[in-house]
């Protein structure tokens, strides 16, 4: 049998579990450290004993709902290679796109950035990776959760303060910049949710109360003891939650602006206070 025989075989198969036959590719790609030419160029030859075994495995996870992350052990975000494990959400496009903006709209002259719910660091490692002059506070109720992204940091080789805090109950100081992308859908939305996501990464990262709108309340409410002057939020937004947002920012903040931003889909995703 070919690559491309077996490799149909088993995407035509996922796609029976509801699942996309691109994972098993990419995670195929990823283990053999194959290119896309490499790829095209084996696909008439007959597979070999080991990648075989490499595609059947890969195929059992996936059948199995578990995200192909998982089964690499790492995630990509923006150009960082980040590990990743079930007590941690992984790293999603969108969250690119937010630290897309934050770059956009603050040159590389040193600030003071609050990362809350950091869960992997991919925010936060990101935005260091790019403005070394910034001084990155990263914070997450979860010590399993600041395990993984203390590792990532270091493996990274950039310096962060991990801090484990329910948002500001453990955060000293002012900061330029306070970022997140906190847990927003509401229970009432779990449908929504892939069985994968819904499995296999962690609820608390996932589910807020109060409609989902919970840790929105809280450090919108506490966030002017520490933002200093002309200081800015960013938020992640689930893509129904722009507008309420926008209004608690708006109450809290009324000489503000504040601004709701689409992803590249169109969909509303991401809650600005401006300078």
């Amino acid at each position: 049998m070919t690559y491309r025989q077996l490799i149909n075989e088993l995407c035509e198969a996922l796609g029976t579990f509801d699942e996309e036959g691109e994972a098993l590719i990419f995670a195929f790609k990823e283990k053999k450290g194959w290119s896309t030419t490499d790829f095209a160029l084996n696909q008439a030859k007959e597979v070999t004993l080991e990648d075989q075994k490499l595609l059947e495995g890969i195929f059992e996870h996936l059948k199995a709902h578990k995200p192909v992350q998982h089964y690499l052990g790492y995630a990509y975000f923006k150009d960082l290679v980040l590990t990743v494990t079930p007590n941690v959400l992984i790293p999603r496009p969108e969250t690119e796109e937010l630290v897309d903006i934050i770059l956009a709209e603050n040159d590389s002259k040193p600030l003071r950035v609050l990362d809350i719910g950091t869960g992997s660091g991919a925010i936060a490692l990101a935005l260091k990776a790019q403005r070394p002059d910034w001084s990155v506070t990263a914070v997450d109720i979860s010590e399993a959760a600041l395990e993984v992204s203390r590792y990532n940091g270091e493996k990274l080789g950039l310096t962060i303060e991990w801090l484990q805090s329910d948002v500001f109950n453990q955060v000293s100081g002012k900061f330029d910049i306070i970022v997140s992308n906190p847990p927003y859908i509401a229970e009432k939305d779990s449908a929504e949710v892939g069985i994968n996501v819904l499995s296999h990464e962690p609820h608390r990262a996932l589910f807020a109360n109060n409609d989902g709108y919970a840790i929105y309340e809280q450090i919108i409410e506490e966030a002017s003891d520490f933002l200093l002057e002309n200081g800015q939020i960013y938020f992640e937004i689930g893509y129904k939650q722009g507008q309420k947002v926008k209004e608690m920012l708006e109450r809290n903040f009324p000489n503000r602006q504040v601004s709701v931003l689409k992803d590249v889909f169109g969909k509303n995703r991401m809650v600005v206070l401006g300078k």
